[in-house]
């Protein structure tokens, strides 16, 4: 059993005065992050505790923020330096001497003018009844600023609403962020797993030989990249402002097909009393060999994204998931486990050189995907 996290966004309908207060807060908060980060990188200092000693009196003075928005910004820029570092130390910027991770380790982490600035209680307060927020800014404390919200969101703030809260702008429209916390949901034993395999084509396919297809999605894609190219060729300060609002757009399309799918595969696993297997794609962009359109297409989907989508509905309904290492479930038979490259004579074609079993490639995929999903299972649930 574990807790599930999610979080909760809500619109904020500040009036013009609020607006401004609360730019003004962001405004202030990520210049006092800028100046901490500078100091942090300077020094060498990047513990929090050890900054509060070289920064804290400084940003309250310099900026006016309160004790606990100073704070909150200190542990902002701590926060952002050790998830740099875990990078550095991964691999993710690139290898040791590499232009992008020297560029990346060079110089210090600025901020956004608007980036987010987290909020605890002290400073911000919830009235759920009242859809109404009270919120820190330095123009003072604003009281009733009116927000909107689902009857299931306010519910869900309710009942699971716990730890920090996001202020973020976009496009000029103000939101609050919460993370809620859900209760431990027990993990039931299933019966057998339900293969999952992803893919560019069909973006999922499962061992029951459902095909989620890509086709229409891959066309949308196509449509937004061509769109892209055009803006980018402009240069001008209006197409960088609608390339932003298309990047977002197509990554709101992008989260809506991954939500759909997920819920279909989580939902039918459930069903059956079956668990859910997964691929353990990490590091796919750097194993896979492709031409380079095939790259651009592998590199624009969120595979990553599908996969904690199916893995946190999952939790929330007791659905066990567990990965499977990929390695040759393309080329291996589901009915007699041979292992050939000329058992794929094309990317929709399973034949079996040795059995002769026929099927669709990545169904086959999807059953050897469930296959070491039970195998795994019951190696580490062995008694």
């Amino acid at each position: 059993m574990f807790d599930v996290r999610l979080v909760v966004q809500v619109k904020l309908l500040p009036t013009p005065e609020q607006a401004a207060a609360l730019e003004a807060t962001l405004h202030a908060a990520n210049r006092a992050a800028d100046l901490v980060s500078r100091i942090a990188f300077t020094q060498r200092c990047f513990r929090n505790y050890d900054l509060r000693k070289h920064t804290y009196d400084r940003i309250k003075a310099e900026f006016g923020l309160a004790a606990q928005a100073a704070q909150h910004v200190i542990k902002k820029v701590a926060d952002a330096y050790r998830t740099l570092h875990a990078g550095l130390a991964a691999g993710n910027l690139g290898k040791p001497g590499s232009a992008r991770r020297v560029k990346a380790g060079s110089k210090p982490i600025t901020f956004r003018v608007g980036a987010a600035q987290p909020y605890d209680d002290r400073c911000l307060s919830w009235q759920l009844q009242e859809r109404t927020v009270s919120i820190w800014t330095v123009a003072g404390r604003l009281r009733q600023i009116a927000f909107t919200g689902s009857a299931g969101q306010v519910a869900m703030l309710a009942a699971h609403r716990r730890g920090e809260s996001d202020l973020v702008c976009r496009d000029g429209c103000w939101y609050l962020i919460a993370t809620c916390v859900l209760p431990d949901v027990p993990v039931t034993a299933p019966d057998g797993f339900l293969g999952v395999d992803l893919g560019i084509a069909d973006i999922a396919t499962t061992s029951d030989a459902v095909r989620h297809s890509g086709k229409g999605l891959n066309a949308v894609r196509h449509r937004h990249r061509r769109l892209r190219r055009r803006l980018q060729a402009r240069q001008t300060k209006s197409a960088k402002r609608l390339l932003k609002r298309r990047a977002r757009k197509e990554a709101r399309f992008a989260a809506n097909v991954n939500h759909v799918i997920a819920k279909q595969i989580v939902t039918e696993a459930e069903r059956t009393c079956r668990g859910i297997a997964l691929e353990d794609l990490q590091g796919i962009r750097e194993r896979v060999r492709l031409r380079k359109p095939q790259r651009v297409t592998l590199h624009a989907w969120s595979f990553h994204q599908l996969g904690g989508f199916i893995a946190y509905k999952a939790a929330r309904r007791g659905v066990a998931v567990i990965h499977v290492d990929p390695a040759y479930t393309s080329q291996q038979c589901s009915a007699c486990g041979h292992v050939d490259k000329k058992n794929r004579p094309d990317r929709e074609t399973f034949c079996c050189t040795s059995c002769g079993f026929a099927e669709h490639a990545d169904v086959n995929a999807a059953r050897n995907i469930a296959s070491r999903g039970a195998a795994g299972w019951a190696v580490s649930h062995a008694a």
